[in-house]
C-alpha cells in the first residue's frame, strides 16, 4: 500500500469513532404523538409539552416530538402508523389508536394518554401489569355516565326522552348506552341512540332529532366526536337541544355542560409515564393509571339562550362557569 493511500486509510478510520460519537451527542429522543384533532386538542397537547419540560425533556434541545393528527378518521389511523419512523423512542397516542397501532408495532413503547376499556379492547392484559410494549391512562369509570345522565337531569327536572349521539363503530359505546339506559330507566326517560360513523353522518343525525322531537342530547367522547365537537355543538345550539358532553372542549364551542376527566390532566400524566420510559423503564412493567381529577363545567350563556335555569346549587359545585 502506498505511503499516501495508508494516511487516507488511517485518517478516515480516527475520524469515523469521531463522527459516530458526534451523531450519537446530536441524536435526541424521539416522541411520536399521533393525535385525533390538531385543533381540539390543543389544550392537551399544551398540557403534555408542559409536564414534559417541567421533567427535563424540553422540545427541540433534549427531545423531539414528532406530530401526527388522524383529523377524527379513524382509518387514518393506519396511514399514519406507516408514516411514523421505525426509530422512535416511544408512541403516544389515544385509545381507538393504540388498537390499530397494536397490530403493527410490536416493539416501539406506546402509551395511549386516553383510552376507554383498555382491558376490554385488547390493548393491556390487565391494568396492574399491562405487559407487552403498551401501557397509559384508562377512561373507564365506574358509573360515569349514570352521573353525567343525573347532572343533566338536575337541569331538566321534566326531561321524557333523551338522544344518544355516539360513534357506532367505537367499541366502547356500548358501555355507556347501558349505562344511560339504566339511568335513565329509573328516572322514567326513554333513551333513542342516534348512530353516527363518520363526519359526514353528523348534519343527517340532527336532521333525525327534529323528527324524534328529543328534549335533550347526550354525547359519547370518542376521536370521531372529539374533532367535530364545535360543529356538534353548533348544531344543538341551532335545534335548540341541551347537550351534555365528556370533555369541556364542546362546552366551550356551545355545548351546555360536560362531566368528566380532566383531559388535561391525563395528558400531564401521560407525560410523566414517557418520562419513565424514556429513562428505561419498560411499558409492560408500568400500570395503567385511571382518572383522579374530574370536573364538571357549564356555560351558562347557552343555559340563557336556551331558555334554562340551572339550579344555583349546581352552579356551586361547578369547577367552572363560562358566562
Amino acid at each position: 500500500m502506498r505511503r499516501r493511500d495508508f494516511i487516507m486509510v488511517v485518517g478516515g478510520a480516527v475520524g469515523w469513532p469521531l463522527a459516530t460519537r458526534a451523531q450519537q451527542r446530536d441524536k435526541l429522543p424521539t416522541i411520536a404523538f399521533l393525535g385525533a384533532d390538531d385543533f381540539s386538542w390543543r389544550s392537551r397537547t399544551s398540557a403534555f409539552g408542559q409536564r414534559l419540560r417541567e421533567l427535563g425533556w424540553v422540545e427541540g434541545r433534549s427531545v423531539k416530538i414528532q406530530y401526527y393528527w388522524a383529523q377524527g378518521r379513524q382509518e387514518r389511523v393506519v396511514e399514519l402508523a406507516a408514516e411514523i419512523p421505525p426509530m422512535v423512542d416511544v408512541i403516544v397516542t389515544y385509545g381507538q389508536a393504540a388498537t390499530a397501532l397494536k397490530k403493527a408495532i410490536t416493539v416501539t413503547p406506546i402509551v395511549f394518554a386516553i383510552a376507554n376499556d383498555p382491558i376490554g379492547s385488547g390493548l393491556v392484559a390487565s391494568l396492574s401489569r399491562p405487559g407487552g410494549n403498551i401501557t397509559g391512562l384508562s377512561l373507564e369509570v365506574t358509573e360515569i355516565a349514570g352521573k353525567r345522565f343525573q347532572l343533566l337531569h338536575d337541569v331538566l327536572p321534566n326531561l321524557r326522552q333523551l338522544a344518544v349521539l355516539f360513534d357506532v363503530g367505537y367499541s366502547a359505546s356500548d358501555l355507556q348506552m347501558r349505562e344511560v339506559q339504566t339511568a335513565a330507566h329509573t328516572l322514567g326517560v326513554e333513551v333513542q341512540p342516534i348512530k353516527i360513523r363518520q363526519a359526514e353522518d353528523i348534519a343527517p343525525a340532527f336532521e333525525v332529532l327534529k323528527s324524534l322531537k328529543v328534549d335533550a342530547l347526550y354525547v359519547v367522547e370518542n376521536s370521531l366526536i372529539q374533532a367535530n365537537g364545535r360543529q356538534i355543538a353548533a348544531f344543538s345550539l341551532r335545534a335548540r337541544l341541551p347537550t351534555v358532553f365528556g370533555a369541556r372542549d364542546q362546552v366551550e364551542a356551545g355545548g351546555l355542560m360536560c362531566y368528566g376527566p380532566k383531559y388535561t390532566d391525563l395528558f400531564r400524566r401521560a407525560a410523566e409515564i414517557v418520562d419513565k420510559i424514556l429513562r428505561g423503564a419498560k411499558p409492560g412493567d408500568i400500570p395503567v393509571e385511571e382518572p383522579t381529577t374530574f370536573e364538571l363545567v357549564i356555560n351558562l350563556t347557552t343555559a340563557k339562550a336556551l331558555g334554562l335555569t340551572v339550579p344555583p346549587t349546581l352552579l356551586a359545585t361547578a369547577d367552572e362557569v363560562i358566562e
